[in-house]
Formats: C-alpha cells, sequence, structure tokens
C-alpha cells in the first residue's frame, strides 16, 4: 500500500471513530433520530450545513463547470434560495412535529392528511428515490481515492471500508454521531477546498488569469450557452431544485430540522446557510481552470482531484482526499438514516416498537449494500443528484398544502398527483426520453399538479352529492339535527 492510500485509509478509520466517541449506544428510535428535539445551535448549524458541501460539491460542480462553464453557478443560486424558503418553512416544521411527535417527513403526511395510505406511499417514494443519493455519496467516495492513488483496486476497498464504517456509527451513535462527523467534515471541507483554490490561483498567477484564459480558449464558457447546459437548463434545474429544498422534501434533511432545539436555532442559521453557499465558488473556479490546464476528453467528475494533482504535492492532495471521504460519509449515514427510519417507522408500522428499531439496523445495512453494489460499477454524479431532487420535488405541493392551520385538500389527490409526477421522472430518466435540456422534475410538477386539481375537484364534487343525499335522507327519516351539523358529520 502507497503512502497516499495509507493517509486516506486512517482519515476513513479516524472519521468512524469521531463518529462513535462519546457516546454509549442508542436504545430508542427517537433519540437514535431527533436527539429529544434538543440539539444546541452549532450541533444544529453543522447538520444542517452538511448538505451544501458533499461530494456533489467536491466533484461534481467542478465537473460541471469544466463541461458548462458558469452554468455551474445553478448549485449556488438554488442553494441560497431554498435557504430563504427554509427560513419561513423549516421553523413551522420543527414546531408541528415537537407538538404531534413527527419522527419523519411521512409522520407529517399521516398527520395532517389523515391517512395511513398517503403516509405509507410517501415513505416508500422517499426511500427510493434516497438511493440513488446514497450510490452518489459512495461512487464519490471511490472516485476520489481512486484518481489521488491511481488505483481502481485502492478505490473499491475504501468504498467498502467507508461503507461499513457509516453502517456503524450510524447504527450505534445516530444523529448525534453524525454531528460530530459534520463538524469535522465541514471544517475539513473548508480547508480542502481552501488548499485546492490555492494552488489553482498560483498556477494561474490569480483569479482574473483564469477567467481571461478561459474567454480566450472558449468565451461560450463564461456564459450560459454552453452545449447541453444552456438557459433552460439553468432555469428548470434552479427552480425545481428550489422549490424542492425550499419545501424540505429530501426526507433525510427532515431529522436535523426536528432535532433542533427550537424554531429559533433553524431560524438563526438560515439566515447564514444562504451566505455559506457562496463557497461553491471555489469548486466552480476549479472547474474552470481545468478548461486550460486539462485535455478536454477528461471526465467531469475527475477535474477537481486530477487539477489538484497538477498543482499540488501527492501528501497534500491526500489529506485533501481524506477531506473528500468525509464529505461522502456524513451525508451517506444521513441518507441511510432517512432510508432506514422511513422503512421501519412508517411502512413496518404494525411491527413491535422494539423489533422495528432493531429491523431499523437491518435496513440500513440492506440500504448501504445495495447503495455500495451500484457504486462499485460507478455512475455519473450530477446525473444522480438531479434524479433524486427531481423525484422527490414532487412532493413539494402536498407539504405545501399541509403548512397551514388548516388542511383544505384531500389526501386522494394528493398521492394521484405524487404518484404521477414521480412515475413521469422514472420515464422520463429510465427510458431516456428527448426533452433537451429541460429538466426532469420541472416538466414531472406539471402533471402532478394538474392530476392534483383534476381528482381534488372530483373528490369536492363527490363528497357535496354525498353530503346533498345525506341530508335529504336524514330530513325524511326524521333526523332531527340542523342540515349543517349532519353535514359535518359525515363529511
Amino acid at each position: 500500500m502507497t503512502v497516499t492510500a495509507l493517509i486516506i485509509v486512517v482519515g476513513i478509520l479516524l472519521i468512524g471513530l469521531i463518529g462513535l466517541s462519546g457516546r454509549s449506544r442508542e436504545k430508542g428510535m427517537s433519540s437514535w433520530l431527533v436527539a429529544g428535539r434538543g440539539l444546541p445551535r452549532w450541533t444544529s448549524w453543522f447538520l444542517q450545513a452538511g448538505e451544501s458541501l458533499t461530494t456533489f460539491s467536491f466533484l461534481g460542480l467542478a465537473g460541471i463547470a469544466f463541461t458548462g462553464g458558469v452554468s455551474a453557478t445553478f448549485a449556488v443560486g438554488y442553494l441560497s434560495a431554498s435557504a430563504i424558503g427554509l427560513f419561513f418553512v423549516a421553523p413551522r416544521l420543527r414546531d408541528l412535529a415537537a407538538s404531534r411527535n413527527y419522527l419523519t417527513m411521512a409522520d407529517f403526511f399521516l398527520d395532517r392528511f389523515g391517512s395511513r395510505t398517503l403516509s405509507v406511499v410517501i415513505a416508500i417514494v422517499g426511500a427510493v428515490f434516497l438511493i440513488p443519493y446514497l450510490q452518489l455519496q459512495i461512487t464519490g467516495l471511490g472516485l476520489i481515492v481512486e484518481l489521488v492513488t491511481g488505483s481502481a483496486g485502492a478505490s473499491g476497498l475504501s468504498m467498502v471500508l467507508a461503507s461499513l464504517i457509516v453502517v456503524v456509527f450510524v447504527i450505534v451513535a445516530g444523529i448525534r454521531g453524525l454531528a460530530r462527523v459534520s463538524i469535522v467534515k465541514d471544517a475539513g471541507m473548508l480547508v480542502g477546498l481552501v488548499i485546492v483554490a490555492v494552488g489553482v490561483i498560483t498556477a494561474f498567477n490569480g483569479i482574473p488569469e483564469i477567467f481571461a484564459e478561459v474567454a480566450a480558449a472558449n468565451a461560450s464558457m463564461l456564459t450560459v450557452n454552453a452545449d447541453g447546459y444552456g438557459a433552460i437548463w439553468w432555469i428548470s434545474g434552479v427552480a425545481i431544485t428550489t422549490i424542492g429544498a425550499a419545501f424540505n422534501t429530501m426526507p433525510h434533511l427532515w431529522p436535523p430540522v426536528l432535532a433542533a432545539g427550537s424554531a429559533r436555532i433553524l431560524r438563526s442559521n438560515l439566515k447564514w446557510l444562504a451566505v455559506y453557499q457562496l463557497l461553491l465558488f471555489i469548486p466552480i473556479v476549479v472547474g474552470m481552470g481545468g478548461l486550460v490546464l486539462l485535455d478536454p476528453a477528461t471526465e467531469g467528475n475527475r477535474v477537481l482531484l486530477t487539477v489538484a494533482g497538477q498543482t499540488m504535492p501527492s501528501w497534500l492532495v491526500a489529506i485533501v482526499a481524506v477531506f473528500g471521504a468525509a464529505a461522502a460519509m456524513v451525508p451517506a449515514g444521513s441518507i441511510v438514516m432517512g432510508i432506514s427510519s422511513l422503512i421501519s417507522h412508517n411502512v413496518l408500522y404494525k411491527v413491535p416498537e422494539k423489533l422495528r428499531f432493531r429491523l431499523n439496523h437491518a435496513i440500513i445495512v440492506l440500504a448501504v449494500g445495495i447503495a455500495l453494489v451500484f457504486g462499485l460499477k460507478g455512475a455519473d454524479i450530477g446525473a444522480l443528484l438531479l434524479l433524486t431532487y427531481g423525484g422527490l420535488s414532487q412532493l413539494a405541493p402536498a407539504i405545501a398544502c399541509g403548512l397551514g392551520d388548516k388542511v383544505k385538500v384531500s389526501a386522494v389527490s394528493l398521492g394521484s398527483g405524487i404518484v404521477v409526477g414521480t412515475l413521469v421522472v422514472a420515464i422520463i430518466t429510465f427510458a431516456e426520453l428527448p426533452i433537451g435540456t429541460w429538466d426532469s422534475g420541472f416538466l414531472a410538477l406539471i402533471p402532478n399538479l394538474v392530476v392534483f386539481a383534476l381528482v381534488e375537484v372530483i373528490v369536492r364534487i363527490t363528497r357535496r352529492g354525498r353530503a346533498g343525499g345525506s341530508r335529504t335522507h336524514g330530513s325524511r327519516s326524521g333526523d332531527s339535527r340542523p342540515d349543517g351539523e349532519a353535514a359535518a358529520t359525515l363529511a
């Protein structure tokens, strides 16, 4: 084993030890998942910020900048805009959860719409669409190790090792262990990105020189007109991901919100999270630098670390790779918690509570195993992210309808729209339908809303017909209650 590979393996093991340190094993779903709803400000901050600096930020975003130029700024756009939306949505979700004892996103649907069927559908949809995102993290970790060591064998070994460590510290320590690793991950990612940026800027003798050379080589990369990454791609991508993220449609992001000590903590954090997204300009600048430094045939996912390898010593690249591995392991832990809790708590709700918690652990192993198998085969990181966001963004209209004091729409209409929307995303993605550069999730939201509206109209007409018939029947049979009271009872 080379020194570089050894540094990475030791770093991955240290990340796991940090996750396991400081606490005995969690023994109940509530404590394991939401930590008694009492996490302090800074712990909550790092859990929420964890979604900003992930494997996609580390590899995928630089790759998009390399192939699509400034179109990569879509990530800064949607993450900043969604933080503003969450400023209003997240505190409401947290307060509802605290008063009604939600543990998962599906609990929200069960309580607000009074439908166990809808709750189960949401749990299944959420778990299924999180699998590609979990695979993304594992795939990204393998790419990081392979690029730094030059060994596909070391890549596979690191993916397996990191997956096992994630399983162990998630099962044992739950969200508290995840929070500890999140602190190290975000601090390390910041340091790692700055190191890479300094190397690239030094190679060009300044940031202006990077863009001057890009303009000379291919001026279209400084506009939102690059092939495959035009204005339609940028606008539809920002729109759907902003809608989805602003309404917190990613199931694995609910525990950090529900675990916060208060709504005030969430609002305080979200004020600064919009600014925090500016860090994403670092991988974008590195990707732009790669346009000049690298062969145009270079695979997008490999750009950031390939550039780092050309501008930094190997031991320093290895340290950066450890921080990149943390950027994969923390989201992976969060995602697998989201998957396991949805299935064990909301799909297997008839199983006794103690057995459900044990099954929760088995589901963690199964989910990571499935993602690892697909991850070892490799995948396009950017494509996996957009598939997850496109599918889960179909839940946004339903969450929006459930935020008010009174829910005024039916579960069947919302469920119908969600099923249609997610099916459209899946069909477009796997049948490879020609939609140009439109985001599949954005297009799927249209039939989602149309079906929701049509079914809701039918439901209301049917209810009025039944209520009218019941009032007539009631008056003929001597029902002494006022018509309004009888209708209300039947409704």
